[in-house]
């Protein structure tokens, strides 16, 4: 049984609706996936651990939830996978077609917080507390239904980003809040243009985020460095923790990003995006290079 806390739900004294289906036929089917002679199979049994940290209780799951999303959930034989999904839903408050997205484009793969699953508790994965928590291993852009041969210049991306800026923010993830594009800051006699800015209502902090359209190099990390120290200084609250800075390149080589954050800002983060995403297969061994590339 794939929602067993749904099924106990609507099993309660208190619930008038299970009252109203008890009769019906097929109550017993209630948080069933699948036929019971494949269940076992797919689903196998559930660790203590995943027993009873990882099951968002069944209430919340139908109040929060349409059964079409649950449908969407129901393939996913991976306990830890499909809550991670349910409550990213939940908090982003995801349409079915959202969702969807999501899903083909493995954003619980993409995700940093479950790059190692194994070495972190559950609530460091559901609730950030520090900035790797937020960051993803590559981001999906798919939905500016754009070319990379489109892409001239980092206006172009920035442009299309913003013309999407609600996918583009459930893309960057829950939590985030759009302040400013070309943010412009005086840094001694001279102006400089932050490509866009958002505030971490959960981490408390700014995020400065630099685009760039072709490889990375290492002039763009010093840049990114000047526009967070300047924030850091000059524009953050007392209140507010460390800004974020995020540079997103079409491509990075693994050693020259080494040698370049080298001794500088923990906060700093080079990461991929991908226009177009490749077919699933292609998709899923790309994670898994670039995974073994973070061990």
């Amino acid at each position: 049984m794939l929602y067993p806390q749904v099924l106990d739900f609507l099993k309660s004294d208190s619930n008038s609706f299970f009252q109203v289906l008890k009769g019906l036929e097929g109550i017993e089917k209630l948080g069933v996936a699948i036929p019971s002679e494949e269940r076992d199979q797919i689903v196998g049994t559930l660790s203590p651990l995943l027993q009873t940290e990882f099951l968002i209780p069944g209430e919340k799951l139908i109040s929060k939830l349409s059964y079409s999303h649950l449908e969407l959930l129901f393939p996913i034989d991976n306990q830890r996978k499909r809550t991670f999904y349910e409550l990213e839903a939940i908090k982003g408050t995801w349409s079915i077609r959202e969702l969807k997205r999501q899903i083909s484009s493995q954003f619980f793969e993409r995700s940093a917080a479950v790059a190692f699953p194994k070495e972190m508790h559950p609530q460091q994965i559901f609730s950030p507390k520090e900035p790797t928590d937020i960051i993803k291993n590559i981001y999906a852009f798919d939905f500016l239904n754009l070319k990379s041969t489109e892409l001239i210049q980092e206006s172009d991306l920035e442009d299309a980003l913003i013309h999407h800026l609600q996918e583009f923010i459930l893309e960057l993830g829950y939590g985030f809040c759009f302040e400013s594009r070309q943010r412009r800051i005086l840094i001694g006699e001279r102006y400089y243009f932050v490509d866009l800015v958002f505030y971490h209502r959960i981490l408390k902090c700014h995020v400065l985020v630099e685009l760039k359209i072709g490889q990375f190099e290492y002039g763009d990390l010093g840049q990114l460095n000047t526009y967070v120290n300047f924030f850091k200084e000059e524009i953050s609250e007392p209140t507010d923790n460390l800004p974020i800075g995020i540079l997103l390149v079409a491509g990075k080589d693994k050693a020259l990003v080494k040698y370049a954050t080298g001794g500088m800002d923990k906060n700093l983060f080079i990461q991929e995006y991908l226009i177009q995403l490749p077919e699933k297969e292609k998709l899923e061994g790309y994670l898994v290079s670039e995974l073994k590339k973070l061990n």
